[in-house]
């Protein structure tokens, strides 16, 4: 049924129609025909301080509810602001559509005021991109946009509409079926493949399984955990994989990679089999890729091709949801094993926990008596607990949040993985309460990253969006200062925040109308933490005031070979065991 309407009316009719709830964004002149409608409109429109923060909301939106997340702006500077969101969402396969003004179509290559290309600069860091000139085609345009951002690899997609096609007349209709030639994202993986896959996984001595966020985009940790537990496999989660096998489970070694745990690191580099699923072998988990994994064989399963062969040759390559993969490789072990077909790994399963019970996570606690970072973490990670979500910004802080907390759930650990964004934590956990607003959602965030993004404060206030901010505040640049300590002399060239003085966060959170507590003692951590889970009305900014010196371990230097990998300070671990590792033929 057809409509006569003008171009923003028929935007935001669209947006309705591909199931948009939540859009975060600002207006400004090119995007202003749109805001108009949006008042009568179904979709609740939160209004951000910077639309950064919308682009890094939608994407903690996507990540919480697994639905497209919508971010809105206006031509030029608004548009630009979104890139950095764009680009982290096309690292993290984060489903993203963002809906941009953009002059009208006659001022397009006039230098008009506000105008930029959009289109052409986020081209790279998109899944696709289209500028909307004929208000004709708003409706076919928004439900392929969507379509495309939601299906095979999820990604962002950018809807650029010129003012003038707001403003002119249409006729709407919302498209029965699309078409889309040349785009059929492979879902359903071959059976060949498989079979293939299920005789290297019997033929294996030294298997693991290398899970990526793929298995999280793909929703397929309950499939994830039935092949795991059938096999007995060892299974290691990357960091953007975090709770998509619990950490409780006792096949799980933990985060493989250059801040990974030493038994997840040590599988993969004594293994003869990787099976990658939703993993792209980034240079954080490998290492020097000449001498990561030597003696392995690989069967990398991936929805997007191109991952596939990218970083390391494969010996079995599956394209392929991963939920339909792993189904279809248990059904086919499953098959192997009722005709008396198993593995033999017992050895192997026992020498890692060997090895995950000697080189146990840890950290010194500082000796002034001082508040040990890992320590806040740990403890609010116990008291919050699994069912929590939690969204990080990037740096000591993260790895720090990814390594002491237990994450038993998929959905519930978002944070910029590829990109490595800071100031992503505070709006992503804003996004992440819009969508999942009976959760607890704690942002836990570096005193520097903080700095970046904190005005969306303001927005979870006046929005009713209660998320928690727990600021590990060391006074610096923590990751940039721990590079500074190992390879650089100690010499702390512009990583000195002062930020026990200058802002005072207690006084900054009261600003924007947030509780605001400070903690720096070992003693009131759980009273502090306990308190700020006590109020659920307003948003609570909690300062712990942690010792500057901690560092992250276990540590891999970047560019050196995994079997460098440090679990203290001139300490690597020594597998004496491994030379006794029975490998029978």
């Amino acid at each position: 049924m057809s409509e006569q309407m003008t171009g923003a009316q028929s935007l935001i009719r669209s947006l309705e129609a591909a199931g948009t709830e939540h859009i975060f964004g600002i207006p400004g002149g090119a995007i202003l025909p749109a805001y108009d409608p949006l008042m009568d409109s179904s979709i609740r429109h939160i209004l951000v301080r910077h639309e950064q923060g919308a682009g890094h909301a939608a994407q903690g939106y996507a990540a919480a509810t697994g639905r497209v997340g919508v971010c809105m702006a206006t031509s030029g500077p608004g548009a630009t602001n979104l890139v950095t969101p764009l680009a982290d969402a096309h690292m993290d396969s984060v489903p993203m559509v963002a809906v941009t003004g953009q002059v009208g179509a006659m001022q397009i290559g006039t230098d008009a005021f506000q105008e930029a290309d959009i289109r052409g600069i986020t081209m790279p860091i998109t899944k696709h991109n289209f500028l909307v000139t004929d208000p004709a085609d708003i409706p076919r345009t928004v439900a392929e946009a969507f379509y495309i951002a939601s299906t095979g690899r999820p990604g962002p997609v950018l809807v650029d509409v010129a003012k003038s096609a707001l403003q002119a007349m249409t006729t709407y209709a919302w498209p029965a079926e699309l078409n889309l030639p040349g785009y059929r994202p492979v879902t359903r993986p071959h059976s060949k493949q498989i079979r293939e896959a299920a005789k290297l996984i019997l033929e294996a001595r030294r298997p693991v399984l290398y899970v990526g966020g793929g298995v999280i985009r793909a929703r397929a940790s309950k499939e994830l955990r039935a092949l795991a537990e059938f096999t007995g496999i060892p299974v290691v989660t990357t960091l953007m994989a975090r709770g998509a096998f619990p950490d409780s489970h006792p096949q799980h070694l933990g985060m493989p990679g250059m801040h990974g745990t030493v038994p997840a690191v040590a599988s993969l580099q004594r293994s003869d089999l990787i099976i990658s699923l939703g993993a792209r072998f980034d240079d954080r988990v490998t290492g020097n890729l000449d001498t990561f994994a030597p003696g392995a064989r690989i069967i990398h399963a991936d929805i997007d091709p191109a991952e596939i062969g990218k970083n390391r040759a494969v010996d079995v390559p599956i394209v392929g949801d991963c939920r339909e993969v792993i189904g279809d490789l248990v059904v086919a072990l499953r098959a192997e094993a009722d005709a008396g077909h198993t593995g033999d790994y017992e050895s192997w399963v026992e020498f890692l926990a060997g090895v995950k019970k000697k080189y146990a996570l840890g950290y010194d606690k500082p000796t002034d008596g001082g508040l040990s970072p890992q320590y806040v973490i740990e403890r609010l990670g116990a008291i919050a607990g699994p069912e929590a979500i939690y969204t990080s910004g990037v740096g000591q802080h993260q790895m720090w949040a990814a390594q002491f907390i237990g994450y038993e759930h998929p959905n519930t650990w978002i944070n910029s993985g590829g990109l490595g964004t800071m100031g992503f934590s505070v709006p992503a956990a804003m996004g992440a309460k819009v969508g999942m607003p009976d959760s607890t959602v704690w942002s836990i965030d570096g005193d520097g990253c903080f700095q970046m993004t904190n005005q969306e404060l303001a927005t979870c206030a006046i929005n009713d969006i209660p998320i928690k901010v727990a600021i590990i505040n060391n006074e610096s640049l923590g990751m940039v200062r721990q590079w500074q300590t190992l390879f650089y002399n100690e010499r702390y060239s512009n990583t000195d925040l002062h930020s026990k003085r200058i802002p005072d966060f207690v006084k900054l959170a009261e600003a924007y109308g947030c509780v605001g507590l400070a903690c720096e003692s070992p003693e009131d951590v759980d009273a502090t933490i306990t308190k700020a889970m006590g109020i659920n009305d307003v948003p609570v900014v909690v300062d712990f005031r942690v010792h500057r010196d901690a560092m992250v371990w276990p540590m891999v230097a970047a560019g050196t070979s995994n079997d460098d990998i440090k679990y203290a300070r001139d300490m690597a671990p020594r597998f004496d065991d491994d030379d006794d590792l029975e490998v029978r033929p």
